[in-house]
């Protein structure tokens, strides 16, 4: 397994279950992203951190130049490519590198506003090491995409 894959796994939460864990204990957990590489775990009520993980050495939470960047383009539509981390899109004020998943399953922002977001992952520099995840707010269900290139050389999200 490459370095850009093990970064998508620790991204795309599958680490760190936080899901699975408000479900499974009907809690409420919050999951932060953290430049430039670091995801934590905490359980909201408490705000007790009960997990960290790390992106592996090479990677970094990084929109590198040169990834499709416009509505139509961007893994699930969600934003335009401008953050490396971006959360709450469409919804207004929030804290746009936190997610909380509640019991019922969804990801909401700290307004309790559901909270649709994605977060690159790449090695810096290196553009076609590109991965994204994709989390859907009202249900939580979170997707992993990678950058292609077809033989033209336009690059596209595929989901992976």
């Amino acid at each position: 397994r490459d370095h850009a894959t093990a970064g998508l796994n620790a991204a795309a939460l599958r680490r760190t279950a936080a899901r699975e864990r408000a479900i499974a204990e009907r809690r409420i957990y919050m999951v932060e992203f953290i430049l430039p590489g670091t995801i934590t775990q905490t359980m909201a009520a408490t705000g007790t951190v009960v997990e960290t993980t790390t992106l592996p050495q090479d990677m970094v939470f990084s929109n590198e130049p040169g990834i499709p960047n416009t509505v139509t383009t961007t893994p699930d539509g969600y934003g335009i490519g401008a953050n490396a981390i971006d959360f709450d899109i469409g919804v207004g004020p929030g804290a746009a590198n936190t997610v909380y998943f509640y019991p019922d399953g969804a990801a909401r922002d700290s307004n309790g506003k559901i909270n649709n977001g994605v977060v690159y992952v790449a090695r810096q520099g290196e553009l076609m090491s590109s991965r994204a995840v994709t989390v859907f707010g009202i249900t939580g269900r979170i997707r992993g995409w990678r950058l292609f290139r077809n033989p033209a050389g336009t690059r596209y999200w595929g989901q992976i």
